[in-house]
């Protein structure tokens, strides 16, 4: 019999989290709800931009030494200063003179969260969960299930469209792109702005490396593949202006054509 589903929805981050669970909301469902959700409005506690008082601010309006502040920022600082040298300088979380992980962030405070159910998924106690937070997902399912989630890639620019649909088993998917949120992508690089319409979506293992490579991917374009083959993603999609490249494994990939004879 295949596991009942219910869905739980918070704001959070300056959007929404939603998380869905298969399986029976019992306490211990209950109790790993309430840690996930707990651990990415800590996480924003720390690491967002916005607030005065959080780490990330302190850090750069007081000058405040790393060692100073909660260990999740040099935690993080030194995945952003990875990030920036395999892609080239594509991503730079010090590109404006000071630190701000805003583009790697919130993918690793995901997989931090959806870390609360593992127990209950090793032990086979939920089905599935899925934590989706502003659109990006990390979605996993139990060793044995058959459940697989089937997710919908928006068109950039046409309302209802799907460019493309994916299944995942246990990963995730991120897209990054100016149709939501318009030209905010900027390339560290040269300061220059992307105006659009681009967008990337990347699959990968994780969140945290899924969001950001989407952000490389968005902000390189589809003239611009040089930094794929030392992706560690899974595959991904980048469109701009009616332009489509696809990518699996670190190549480049197009549509199977089949081939008649005779």
């Amino acid at each position: 019999m295949t596991a009942p589903a219910f869905t739980v929805t918070k704001p959070v981050m300056g959007t929404v989290a939603s998380l869905t669970v298969k399986g029976a909301r019992t306490v211990a469902v209950e109790t790993a709800i309430a840690a996930a959700l707990a651990r990415l409005r800590d996480d924003e506690r720390v690491f967002s931009t916005y607030r005065v008082d959080s780490d990330v601010s302190r850090l750069r309006d007081e000058g405040l030494e790393l060692g100073e502040l909660d260990a999740r920022v040099a935690e993080v600082a030194v995945r952003c200063r990875d990030l920036r040298l395999a892609s080239g300088g594509r991503f730079d979380a010090h590109w404006q003179g000071w630190f701000d992980p805003t583009g790697y962030v919130k993918g690793w405070s995901v997989d931090a969260a959806a870390a609360a159910f593992d127990e209950l998924l090793a032990d086979g106690v939920v089905e599935a969960v899925g934590l989706n937070v502003g659109g990006d997902m990390r979605l996993r399912t139990a060793p044995g299930s058959d459940h697989a989630w089937t997710v919908g890639i928006a068109h950039p620019v046409h309302a209802g469209v799907l460019l493309a649909t994916v299944e995942i088993v246990d990963g995730a998917v991120a897209t990054s792109g100016t149709a939501e949120r318009g030209a905010h992508l900027v390339d560290p690089r040269t300061g220059d702005r992307r105006a659009g319409p681009v967008s990337a979506t990347v699959l990968a293992d994780d969140l945290a490396t899924a969001d950001a490579w989407a952000t490389v991917a968005a902000i390189a374009g589809v003239d611009d593949f040089a930094w794929m083959p030392a992706a560690p993603v899974a595959s991904g999609v980048v469109w701009e202006h009616g332009d489509v490249r696809r990518f699996a494994g670190g190549v480049e990939v197009t549509a199977f054509r089949s081939a008649v004879v005779g």
